[in-house]
């Protein structure tokens, strides 16, 4: 699709936001340990330092590990932060911290780029309970999988990443331009180039390699031959409410 000299400006410009870290997220005092700990394969004790230092996080952590409990998905509840860990596994845990500090971050956007993203953000977390649901779903009629429900979850917080990403950088590039660029700008850009800033988000953020390859998956980027992909599962949700970077 043609981009038009504005819009090729503005993507540029997004693309230098995106691929600075430290803008995008901001709080990085926990989550650089963590990742660091958890790449080194730390004792969990470590890591349970590394979150309770933060207590929101942790209530977070707690609170998330359980979603997939009350959704009839796992059958045992996490009664401690250390019980939640040791059920998340490190993946989880990094990408749920990750998703936590982002949230915390698009809050802190002025209007309207607040209340957009967080449109986006709420209709991540709607996402991400049609996945687990439909996972119970499966388990009833006895088609379940092996998929894992906070992997589920993790990846269907991340199913519009490249609008969320894309908003947050164009809401940081218009607040230090003289002449704003038009929304209208913006909602053209991520129509022709959501897979572009989605690969490159993750790239530049520095997440998991599985999690981009899953969400290739779930947008009909990439097919699979594994029945237990969170992605086909994903797939099937965000097919039904028309949000496929490639519709089937």
């Amino acid at each position: 699709m043609n981009m038009t000299n504005l819009e090729q400006q503005v993507l540029t410009q997004v693309q230098a936001i995106i691929g600075n870290e430290e803008q995008v997220i901001g709080r990085r005092g926990i989550l650089i340990p963590l990742k660091k700990s958890l790449i080194n394969e730390a004792d969990i004790r470590v890591v349970i330092d590394i979150i309770s230092a933060d207590p929101a996080l942790a209530a977070h952590l707690l609170l998330r590990s359980n979603t997939a409990q009350t959704a009839g998905v796992i059958s045992t509840k996490s009664r401690s932060v250390k019980d939640a860990l040791i059920r998340l596994g490190q993946v989880n845990i990094y990408r749920y911290a990750f998703s936590f500090y982002l949230k915390e971050r698009l809050d802190e956007l002025s209007e309207p780029y607040k209340k957009l993203v967080q449109g986006y953000w709420a209709l991540n977390e709607i996402i991400a309970m049609d996945c687990i649901e439909l996972l119970r779903e499966d388990n009833d009629i006895g088609v379940g999988t092996k998929i894992d429900a906070d992997e589920m979850q993790t990846l269907a917080l991340f199913s519009v990443f490249g609008q969320v990403i894309a908003l947050t950088a164009f809401a940081y590039l218009n607040a230090e331009l003289s002449r704003p660029v038009s929304l209208k700008v913006l909602k053209s850009l991520i129509d022709k180039q959501q897979q572009q800033l989605s690969l490159e988000a993750f790239a530049s953020l520095g997440l998991d390699e599985d999690l981009r390859e899953e969400f290739l998956i779930a947008h009909n980027l990439r097919q699979t031959q594994n029945p237990d992909s969170p992605g086909l599962v994903l797939r099937r949700v965000l097919s039904k409410r028309g949000l496929l970077i490639n519709p089937l």
